[in-house]
């Protein structure tokens, strides 16, 4: 019988060491920040109900839910008839009632309504954890990936928007690259369908626009044609989809064109008020009033956020936006959040291609001790023991091989130190140090080396 190869599945990943230690530097990055803006951890489960995922994400959405078969024989509550239909969606509901989360946006809600008692409104949270999508796999777009959400919930102030533009903009800059936060209002997108008499069809209306970037304005216009959009409405979109200018003088031509929509005029007073506020504070990156920017996610109700990295064609890095009633579909109505995910895979693709990546690793191995045999090894724990209560990332060769083995190993995990402790040098009480950039070798007493990292 032939060996099958090892393999995953595609859209997914494996990260070595390196990777991994890359990845850290990204989740402390945004971890960093999330808390020095005041929000507090949680976790939720790899799976839901179906029933909480279901309907959230839009037609679209629902499609790329990973289901989970039940337990057991998931076929027992199907009728041989049923199995004949051929009919997936009606099958489905009877064999699977769980599945891996989209995002981190729905369970939060859920959470937040079930833990309504425990929790202090207005409620600030992070999460950090991988989420699933049955899409089709390509660059900068994975099955599995993680997502960095940052949530405020019980406040509709628009200071909580500020605030997330400015998490943004201090995330990005610490990271080194330049990127635009793209903004816009789902409240002057419906002035807008309002304006072109297709208010009925404000989501596939959203929906297509969300996808100017991939597929053009051409392909944006034929898919509203497609969903129905009349021929008069696609043209007169054009206009206000192409608007041009600073954010002031798109506001100022928006609050004209939809003046004769309630809803959109208050989606132009919310921006208005957003730029005004950031105007006034230093923010190092780009903000743009991006009208083409939908976000394709239904539950969006007010300000929508988008971020691009300038020097690196690939999606984008973070989203995010308002949304009013999500706790409402669980029974907690009338609860307005605002919340913003950064997409790590996504920025991990940037740093590598900008190489970005800090060149020293502080959770990489520091000083690794040559083990010349037993006698040497007993002396030599004490003092990897005292190096570690230091915060030296320290350890001993596992057997005393040959020198040239101990330092290619050395050499391959980039150690910059390397400690030599042999007969001579436990009578003098005094380690033989090499540092293996240089190749520059001496002696000192562990105090001293203790001093260099400190």
């Amino acid at each position: 019988m032939v060996k099958q190869k090892p393999a995953i599945p595609k859209g997914t990943r494996d990260f070595i060491p390196s990777e991994m230690a890359n990845r850290n530097y990204i989740f402390d990055t945004i971890k960093k920040y999330f808390k020095l803006y005041g929000f507090n951890a949680i976790e939720t489960p790899a799976m839901e109900n179906l029933s909480t995922l279901m309907g959230k994400y839009g037609e679209e959405g629902d499609k790329l839910l990973f289901k989970i078969l039940n337990s057991g024989d998931f076929l027992s509550k199907v009728r041989p008839e049923q199995l004949q239909e051929l009919n997936s969606a009606k099958l489905t509901n009877k064999i699977s009632e769980k599945g891996l989360r989209y995002d981190l946006t729905v369970p939060f809600a859920r959470f937040v309504v079930q833990h309504r008692n425990d929790l202090t409104f207005p409620f600030k949270r992070y999460q950090i954890q991988p989420v699933w999508r049955a899409d089709r796999p390509q660059k900068g777009r994975y099955r599995e990936f993680y997502q960095c959400d940052a949530d405020m919930i019980g406040s509709e102030s628009l200071l909580n928007e500020v605030d997330l533009v400015q998490l943004t903009d201090d995330i990005f800059t610490d990271f080194n690259i330049a990127v635009s936060i793209k903004l816009n209002n789902r409240k002057i997108l419906s002035g807008i369908a309002e304006l072109v008499g297709e208010l009925d069809k404000i989501i596939d209306i959203t929906v297509a626009i969300d996808k100017l970037d991939k597929i053009g304005a051409e392909g944006v216009n034929k898919e509203m044609a497609a969903k129905g959009v009349s021929e008069k409405a696609i043209e007169q979109l054009q206009p206000i989809i192409h608007l041009q200018g600073t954010n002031h003088e798109k506001l100022e031509k928006l609050k004209e064109l939809l003046k004769t929509s309630e809803v959109g005029l208050k989606g132009v007073e919310e921006m208005t008020t957003i730029f005004s506020l950031l105007k006034g504070l230093e923010i190092h990156n780009e903000l743009e009033l991006d009208l083409t920017l939908a976000r394709g996610l239904n539950y969006y109700t007010g300000t929508i956020f988008e971020v691009k990295a300038k020097d690196v064609q690939i999606g984008s890095v973070t989203g995010g936006g308002r949304y009013d009633d999500l706790t409402g579909i669980f029974g907690m109505p009338d609860v307005s959040g605002v919340g913003i995910s950064y997409g790590a895979d996504r920025i991990y693709d940037v740093l590598k291609e900008l190489d970005l990546f800090p060149k020293l690793k502080q959770d990489a191995l520091q000083v690794l001790f040559v083990n010349f045999g037993s006698v040497e090894e007993r002396y030599c724990l004490p003092l990897i023991a005292a190096l570690r209560k230091k915060g030296v990332n320290s350890e001993i060769y596992p057997e005393s091989a040959k020198m040239k083995k101990q330092m290619k190993y050395a050499n391959s995990l980039k150690v910059p130190f390397v400690v030599m402790v042999g007969e001579e040098e436990m009578q003098n009480q005094k380690l033989s140090i090499k540092n293996m950039e240089t190749g520059e070798q001496k002696e000192m007493k562990l105090e001293e080396l203790i001093n260099h990292f400190s």
